[in-house]
């Protein structure tokens, strides 16, 4: 295998590690973290849909009063 090919190999590696990391940083994977999870642990349940699934995540980051005072 020529020098160049590994090299390129190893670049698309880093770079898709690099961009799974920075779904995973900014939350954007969160429906498929969500149908893995709900795939091994609830199976007999229905799934949610990707709209329903985000409508009720801004639910639980803004749907209440997250103040002290």
């Amino acid at each position: 295998m020529p020098r160049l090919e590994r090299i390129g190999r190893k670049l698309r590696a880093c770079a898709a590690a690099l961009w799974c990391g920075l779904r995973a940083l900014s939350g954007d994977d969160a429906y498929e973290r969500y149908r893995a999870h709900h795939a091994a642990h609830h199976p007999r349940e229905p799934l949610l849909s990707r709209h329903a699934f985000c409508r009720e995540a801004m639910q639980r980051k803004w749907g209440g009063v997250s103040r002290c005072c």
